[in-house]
């Protein structure tokens, strides 16, 4: 079966993708502004592009992670998270965030995790995180669509 190029959404439109990248940085500056270290930003980042098996992003964002502080341990174990004791209950709630975001669980599912992370994050802080998150789910999808390459 013979493969053709994906059409890079990116390219294709743009003045999109700019308004794309703008609303990620400003995501970026409300995480700031809330508190939310560089670290959990790109622990939001990290845990949403390995949901979504986004390798063009995880290839930004683990680098950034690294650069943020997080040790190797922790980066080797996001998806297992839940299973250790290792992450921070503010980590551990931004990475709850993450995967709610990401999943979009039905609303009777979502309410415990959602009071889970609240009692940690700020209301500034949560509502960051979850622009983060949408913010990181938006480029994953461009990505993917698109078939970025990572080499």
């Amino acid at each position: 079966m013979e493969s053709t190029r994906r059409l890079y959404i990116d390219k294709e439109h743009s003045a999109v993708y700019r308004s794309a990248l703008s609303f990620a940085k400003a995501t970026t500056k409300a995480a700031e502004e809330a508190g939310l270290g560089r670290d959990l930003v790109e622990l939001i980042n990290v845990r949403c592009s390995q949901m979504n098996t986004c390798p063009a992003c995880l290839k930004i964002h683990v680098p950034q992670l690294v650069r943020a502080g997080l040790d190797s341990v922790k980066i080797a174990v996001i998806p297992s998270w839940r299973d250790t004791e290792i992450f921070t209950p503010e980590e551990r709630a931004v990475l709850e965030i993450a995967e709610l975001v990401t999943d979009l669980p039905q609303p009777r599912d979502a309410g415990q995790r959602y009071d889970e992370a609240a009692s940690v994050l700020t209301p500034e802080q949560l509502s960051a995180a979850a622009w983060v998150a949408t913010a990181i789910n938006a480029f994953n999808r461009i990505s993917v669509i698109s078939g970025h390459p990572v080499r």
